[in-house]
């Protein structure tokens, strides 16, 4: 009987909330940006590795001891499984639930942290690694919210945008024998158009939601809305933003294709651009380019005049930071590949 007890209560699926690392509220001794300003503009808020930020909430003592109890009679202690850990995060998005998605290129999937309380059938960090029902993720870059519930993620391997449901299951691709190396990714909600960055060919391009090709944005130069290996991008405030890497500039776009603004030059002083990785763009417009080579946030105004950098002490001392996405609270998430981790800031406002 006390056997049945313990596997009854062993099955029962943990209560888990995912947490950043601090409470999500305002605290003076949290760091800030600038440092030592009257002002702050930024403040830390939380950090993202895997399942350390699964937090269990346990009913009682009692059943405490009768998950201990499974355990032990399956043996599990002998060989536990190994934590799911982010190896090289390079890109994410928030959904409208407060839902944080991580593409993972160094265990090529993707990694959900849902902050509400949720129902863990296994008692571990939900990480999806299929791009179809029968084949694996290989280089997964970003991911984009697309219609219908749908999250859109690029594979540069595969040379494809990969459908999923919310819940992880694969419900279809596109852009086969037409994207040559896909990247970046954003969509156009209100336009229903799809922008893909295909950086071997040196140009974006734009589907609609079911997957058909609309036009190509762009090809190989120097010349603005000319390409030199594109890879992250974003759309907001109605226009195109895109990381023309090779070029070390960010361009700007209106939505179908024209070019509105370019900033930005090779060099190694602060608010020049040596190795540029991810772009977003928060609610007031300013802009934020992260540096791999650096290793630094950079922020910009809308007009692309540089504000300031982040990074060089312990919370934002990145390593190799990739891409880059922001929530509708204006909380920006860096995906700190080199450290195997997602770094999240919050914007407080301010000019």
């Amino acid at each position: 009987m006390l056997c049945v007890l313990v596997l009854l209560h062993g099955c029962a699926s943990p209560n888990y909330t995912i947490h950043s690392g601090i409470e999500q509220t305002p605290d003076a001794n949290l760091p800030s940006w600038p440092a030592n300003a009257e002002i702050s503009r930024y403040q830390f808020a939380g950090v993202y590795y895997g399942e350390q930020n699964l937090k269990i909430i346990e009913e009682d003592n009692h059943k405490s001891f009768l998950k201990k109890a499974l355990e032990i009679i399956a043996g599990a202690f002998e060989s536990p499984p190994q934590p799911h850990q982010m190896q090289a995060p390079q890109g994410g998005v928030v959904d409208d639930n407060g839902v944080i998605y991580v593409v993972d290129t160094g265990s090529s999937s993707v990694f959900i942290f849902d902050k509400r309380p949720t129902q863990l059938p296994d008692g571990r960090l939900p990480v999806w690694t299929r791009a179809t029902p029968r084949q694996a993720f290989a280089t997964p870059i970003a991911i984009a919210l697309g219609p219908d519930q749908q999250l859109l993620i690029t594979d540069a391997d595969l040379g494809a945008v990969f459908r999923l449901d919310r819940q992880g299951n694969p419900i279809g691709s596109f852009g086969t024998d037409i994207l040559n190396r896909p990247t970046g990714i954003t969509r156009d909600a209100t336009r229903r158009e799809i922008y893909v960055a295909d950086t071997q060919d040196h140009d974006i391009k734009v589907f609609d939601d079911f997957g058909q090709l609309l036009r190509i944005i762009g090809a190989r130069g120097t010349e603005d809305g000319q390409f030199n290996f594109p890879i992250h991008l974003t759309f907001a405030h109605d226009s195109l933003y895109i990381v023309d890497s090779m070029n070390a500039r960010v361009q700007q776009l209106d939505a179908n294709g024209k070019h509105l603004l370019s900033f930005g030059s090779r060099g190694v002083y602060q608010g020049q651009f040596s190795r540029i990785k991810g772009i977003a763009v928060d609610s007031t417009g300013n802009i934020y380019v992260t540096d791999s080579t650096f290793d630094h946030l950079l922020i910009f105004n809308p007009e692309g005049q540089f504000l300031l950098p982040i990074g060089g002490d312990q919370i934002g001392n990145f390593h190799l930071p990739a891409g880059l996405w922001i929530d509708d609270k204006d909380q920006i998430y860096i995906a700190d590949m080199g450290n195997g981790r997602v770094v999240a800031l919050q914007f407080l406002g301010g000019d």
